[in-house]
């Protein structure tokens, strides 16, 4: 095969414990016999790690802080345990990541309340425990003010913010208030002998899609002047909370995720070879005979990653030359936020078991794998890493092959990789297939019970010595 026509390959960054986990695939059989396919693997020290990237940050520009692991990223409950010998908090966005929180013992003041859909039973629950909950639109406002009016308590609240400015226009999301309308709402109607006089005012959340660290500083230097509106008029704001979507970086070379982009564009245009399962364009297609869209993924490369990332929110500046730092620590609030897949960064990896290979009507080998497509997947229109084949046998000088995996459902759409994959063999049947680094929104997000298959197992890694064994591994 020529060269200029192969698949451009996606080398994931990788970390020690992953392995050292690899290297024993005894174990891993063992485990496969106990727990069943797919195994979701984690290992709770990068979360240690993670954070304390994001701590020296804050400490670095002297601010008080709170960082806030957001639940919904991965349901582990080791995670949760965590935060408590941290001194992180929990953002949570159910009942039940409520509930749970409250029983391991999570400070009160440790905890937030962000579910975009709050039952009265979650309210009541935040209410009682003197939880902050982060109020998203008049409804609730009224809501949460009857349940503090039953419950003869005051309920510490925070605002959701949005239509932030930026380059003149507002950004748009479909959570929260309008920053215009935000300091009427809190004036007119928080506080006593207001409508809404049970609500306590605590401070400003606001939470962006995308990536950008300007759009970020922009919102943030905004939520701040409002925070100094509200003071004059007696309402202090305590904390700003900006949300997630802090970068991570997935990939070992920035040149094989360009080439990647380069190639599946010239794919879609019918200039190279197939690279993905029916040509699809993950975002990119053809109109009118030219090229459209954009890629429709996580950025899987990315060298402003985490610290790199929050540091230069933090040292953004305003016209007037103030930075973010300065003007929080100035106007002495706390500055939070809730980080999930940076948190996660290298903690998990997910591992099925081959239970066929084929070929379909077009040529193309099929690998099925047992365990679906809601197993690995998120809202990005493909998870593209490289995966790890354990095989049972190595065969030497096979023929190299390209293949698509397959999940358990029955449906034509569930290719668990939308890439097509070069292997050095064929896996055979009963050979294991490792993803890495899927612990962040991959394993659980969509996790269904479709077709009444069991939930992945997940198991946290905790070795004793050089050699791994079975029960190293402890069932969360």
């Amino acid at each position: 095969m020529k060269a200029k026509n192969q698949l451009p390959p996606l080398t994931p960054l990788t970390s020690p414990w992953m392995h050292k986990v690899m290297q024993s695939p005894t174990t891993i059989y063992q485990l496969m016999e106990e727990y069943g396919s797919p195994l979701n693997i984690h290992h709770i020290a990068p979360f240690f790690n993670n954070y304390t990237e994001y701590k020296t940050v804050f400490e670095s520009y002297d601010l008080k802080h709170l960082v806030l692991f957001a639940r919904k990223a991965n349901k582990c409950q080791g995670f949760v345990e965590a935060t408590k010998s941290s001194g992180m908090g929990v953002d949570t966005a159910s009942y039940q990541e409520l509930k749970q929180c409250i029983e391991l013992g999570i400070q009160p003041e440790k905890l937030v309340v962000t579910a975009a859909i709050k039952s009265r039973k979650l309210i009541e629950l935040a209410v009682k425990n003197s939880i902050v909950i982060i109020l998203d639109n008049n409804d609730e406002c009224e809501l949460v003010q009857s349940v503090a009016e039953q419950l003869n308590m005051d309920a510490k609240v925070g605002v959701r913010v949005s239509g932030f400015s930026f380059k003149g226009s507002k950004l748009y999301s479909r959570f929260g208030f309008d920053i215009e309308g935000v300091a009427d709402l809190v004036l007119n109607h928080f506080g006593k002998a207001k409508s809404l006089n049970r609500l306590v005012y605590c401070g400003i959340h606001f939470h962006l899609n995308g990536y950008s660290i300007d759009q970020r500083g922009e919102a943030l230097h905004q939520s701040l002047d409002l925070a100094l509106r509200l003071g004059l008029s007696g309402y202090k704001t305590h904390f700003i909370d900006m949300g997630g979507g802090l970068l991570i970086n997935y990939l070992k070379k920035k040149s094989q995720w360009t080439h990647f982009i380069q190639t599946l564009q010239l794919a879609v245009q019918g200039k190279h070879r197939e690279i993905t399962f029916q040509n699809q364009g993950l975002g990119f297609s053809m109109i009118e005979e030219k090229l459209q869209g954009e890629l429709n993924t996580y950025p899987y490369f990315n060298d402003k990653t985490k610290a790199v990332f929050l540091n230069g929110i933090l040292s953004y500046s305003n016209r007037a030359g103030q930075s973010c730092a300065d003007r929080i620590k100035a106007q002495g609030i706390e500055i939070r936020m809730e980080p999930g897949r940076s948190l996660l960064d290298q903690t998990g990896m997910t591992i099925a078991k081959v239970i066929f290979r084929k070929k379909d009507t077009l040529g193309n080998w099929l690998v099925g794998l047992e365990m679906n497509m809601t197993q690995m997947h998120s809202s990005s229109a493909d998870f593209l890493l490289d995966p790890f084949i354990l095989n049972q046998n190595q065969k030497d000088n096979e023929e190299n092959t390209e293949v698509f995996f397959t999940g358990a459902y029955c449906l034509e759409r569930d290719i668990l990789l939308k890439r097509k994959i070069a292997l050095n063999q064929l896996p055979a049947i009963g050979d294991l297939v490792v993803f890495v680094n899927t612990a962040g929104y991959m394993m659980h997000f969509f996790e269904t019970e479709a077709h009444l298959f069991d939930l992945a197992k997940n198991l946290f890694f905790k070795p004793n010595n050089e050699t791994v064994k079975f029960s190293d591994f402890k069932i969360d």
